[in-house]
């Protein structure tokens, strides 16, 4: 019962704010299923798949507001750091993947928690933080 409700508490904040998958699936699984490392991340990406398809479709028929372009080069680069990320991930210890995992997360909290204050003056303007 458990990782049904995870899917659907997942599928909802996927669609309500495009997250979920890697960042809302993979620690629930980790820490609230418990289950190994290793199994967690082929899981989260199979379950992934099927998720984004739905959710795209849905996105690209209500809102109209699909980059097929943007997508084009996201997948490039997703694909490609899929293949490097997939053999590092066999060469480290689970350990250090929860690590590198909580590490990410708490860095995009601060990050998400420092703009809720604090704007740039330029929206498109890149600077170092």
């Amino acid at each position: 019962l458990a990782p049904l409700i995870l899917g659907f508490v997942t599928g909802i904040m996927t669609m309500l704010l495009g997250v979920g998958g890697g960042f809302i699936m993979v620690p629930a699984m980790l820490y609230l299923l418990g289950m190994g490392a290793q199994v967690v991340v082929g899981t989260s990406l199979f379950q992934i798949l099927f998720v984004t398809m739905a959710s795209t479709m849905m996105h690209s028929l209500t809102t109209k507001a699909v980059d097929i372009v943007l997508a084009v080069f996201l997948l490039i680069g997703s694909v490609t750091g899929a293949q490097i990320g997939a053999r590092l991930a066999q060469r480290m210890q689970p350990e250090y993947l929860r690590l590198f995992l909580a590490t990410i997360v708490l860095l995009v909290a601060i990050r998400m928690a420092l703009g809720l204050g604090w704007r740039p003056d330029e929206i498109y303007t890149l600077q170092a933080l």
